[in-house]
């Protein structure tokens, strides 16, 4: 099911319709502010299985998650205060941020240790997708066989229309990861370069 969105002004029946499949379990693909991303409640075992499958993922990679704001992040997470003071500088933005998870992360999305990945994506349709849930959203790109992100809702139509229960059509991406930092030391980390400003880092 392919549904347009209007990504200035989303339509919040419509965002209700993407809330209700992700409550029941079911997987939604939607816009970001780097990518289209496949997600899940964060909190649904079956979900998150379900996008392993699809994504034919290595189950030993972690998925991150949007949060709907920074108050939010610290229930899922550690937050220093010097990494709040960043996030709070650089969010709602194209980053992911590496942070000590807390107890309430589901352990299937942790394999290997006790860090997650946390976005706060710049896009109004994701923002009001998380709020509505009233909890985070599995976060991971959308790509083609070759490995290559997708951009555009209608080639991940055809492409996922059969495997994920709804695609949010926001318009065409300029698709790039987002930048990662790790926030787990003293003093950030760039793990990855992607969109975003990362001088203040360098």
């Amino acid at each position: 099911m392919l549904v347009a969105i209007n990504n200035q002004n989303p339509q919040m029946r419509l965002i209700r319709r993407a809330v209700e499949i992700l409550k029941s379990g079911g997987i939604v693909i939607y816009p970001t502010d780097t990518v289209y991303g496949m997600g899940c409640d964060l909190f649904n075992k079956r979900g998150i299985e379900r996008i392993y499958e699809i994504q034919r993922r290595n189950r030993k990679q972690p998925l991150s998650f949007i949060c709907s704001d920074l108050k939010d992040i610290s229930r899922y997470a550690r937050v220093s205060d010097e990494a709040y003071k960043i996030m709070k500088r650089l969010l709602p933005g194209p980053y992911t941020f590496v942070l000590e998870a807390s107890r309430i992360v589901p352990k299937i999305i942790l394999p290997k240790r006790q860090t997650t990945g946390i976005r706060i994506p710049n896009n109004r349709i994701c923002q009001a997708l998380v709020a509505e849930l009233g909890s985070p959203v599995i976060s991971t790109s959308v790509k083609d066989e070759a490995g290559e992100l997708l951009s555009d809702p209608t080639v991940i139509a055809e492409l996922f229309g059969k495997r994920v229960d709804m695609i949010i059509d926001g318009g065409i991406i300029a698709a790039a990861p987002s930048s990662v930092v790790s926030l787990l030391e003293e003093g950030p980390e760039i793990i990855r370069e992607g969109k975003g400003d990362l001088s203040a880092f360098l």
